[in-house]
């Protein structure tokens, strides 16, 4: 499996350090990194309808495209799936990433991750001017029921992870924070939150929203120097969940 977006953070932080001393690479994202609490948790209705997609191409099909996001965004082949690459070791002796506390470390991963027994699941990673990212996974569920619980397991962690620490894989000290954030409502339930992640003076945010589609659950992570537009996200969201809604009998 690809890394999470959180260890892509890390890493794009590093190369971000690098420049900081001959640019304005600062890291400096204004208000952005003065966050809010945490919002209320939304519960999904568990009796949601909907069928699930039938296999990983099925649903990644249903995620956006490149067409779909702003002018300058490039899909990034995943390793495996794209380029054939045999999965990275998640024990490799050289990796020294980690969190404290260590279920932080899941704040990000793919919902299909976060909650087991998903029908199938996808994910699709883009790049874009000065860094930013836009990445998505989706996990599609056989019930309601599933998809409500896959919704929870996603909030249930953020009141526990509001800061922690961590290392990257080389061992440098990085700091996360995560706030609540505002975002138009979208699909049959939604969320959003902010994770601002800071390591050698230099900071990343990360603009997260979780939409529940009928029985599907879908993750939209913006992350750059500066925090995406809110028109910009609302608009990829609201593209996304009509993607991913089940089609209309008939």
């Amino acid at each position: 499996m690809r890394r999470g977006p959180v260890a892509a953070s890390c890493s794009l932080l590093a190369v971000l350090a690098l420049s900081a001393c001959s640019s304005n690479a600062s890291g400096d994202a204004g208000d952005a990194t003065a966050l809010e609490p945490l919002g209320p948790v939304v519960t999904a209705a568990p009796d949601a309808a909907g069928t699930p997609f039938a296999d990983q191409a099925a649903l990644k099909a249903a995620l956006l495209d490149v067409g779909d996001l702003p002018v300058g965004f490039t899909p990034v082949p995943d390793p495996e799936d794209d380029l054939g690459l045999p999965p990275a070791s998640e024990s490799a002796e050289s990796d020294k990433s980690s969190t404290d506390p260590a279920d932080c470390g899941a704040v990000l991963s793919p919902v299909a991750d976060q909650r087991a027994g998903a029908a199938a699941s996808a994910s699709g990673w883009f790049t874009g001017p000065g860094f930013a990212t836009i990445d998505q996974d989706a996990a599609s569920y056989a019930t309601g029921a599933d998809a409500s619980q896959a919704f929870a397991a996603v909030q249930e962690r953020l009141p526990g992870c509001t800061q922690y620490s961590g290392t990257d894989a080389d061992g440098v000290q990085v700091q996360y924070r995560i706030g609540g954030r505002e975002q138009q409502p979208a699909g049959d339930a939604s969320t959003a939150f902010r994770l601002v992640t800071t390591s050698e003076g230099v900071s990343l945010v990360s603009d997260v929203v979780v939409v529940v589609v009928g029985t599907t659950v879908t993750q939209l992570v913006a992350t750059g120097q500066d925090p995406i537009d809110a028109g910009v996200l609302n608009g990829l969201t609201s593209t996304a969940v009509a993607k991913l809604a089940p089609a209309p009998a008939g």
